[in-house]
C-alpha cells in the first residue's frame, strides 16, 4: 500500500520510492522516530500505524486526514509467520 500512495504522490515518477526508504516516506507513527520523520516531512504526508483507532491522538480525528486501512486474510498472517520463523530463528520451533 505504501508503494502505490507512494507513486500516486509522486505522480507515478518511480525516482522518489527508488530513492527514498520506506521509514522516509510512510514512518510509523507509533515510535518517536518516526513521528519526528513524519512531521519533518511535507504535506501531503504518508504515515504508518498498527495502532489500534482508539489510540490515535485526538487531533487526527479533526483534521483533514484520509485513511486507508489494509486488512490481511488471517490465514495469510499465519502461513506468513510459519515461513518467516522457519528463516528467522528467535521463535521456538512450535512442532
Amino acid at each position: 500500500m505504501l508503494e502505490i500512495l507512494s507513486l500516486i504522490r509522486s505522480d507515478g515518477d518511480p525516482r522518489w520510492c527508488r530513492s527514498v526508504p520506506n521509514w522516509d516516506r510512510g514512518p510509523w507513527l507509533e515510535t518517536v522516530l518516526g513521528l519526528r520523520r513524519a512531521r519533518g516531512n511535507p504535506r501531503p504526508r504518508l504515515i504508518s500505524s498498527h495502532l489500534p483507532i482508539q489510540l490515535f491522538p485526538r487531533a487526527f480525528f479533526t483534521s483533514k486526514a484520509k485513511v486507508i486501512y489494509t486488512v490481511r486474510n488471517p490465514k495469510d498472517v499465519l502461513v506468513s509467520l510459519y515461513h518467516f520463523s522457519r528463516i528467522f530463528r528467535p521463535y521456538k520451533d512450535p512442532g
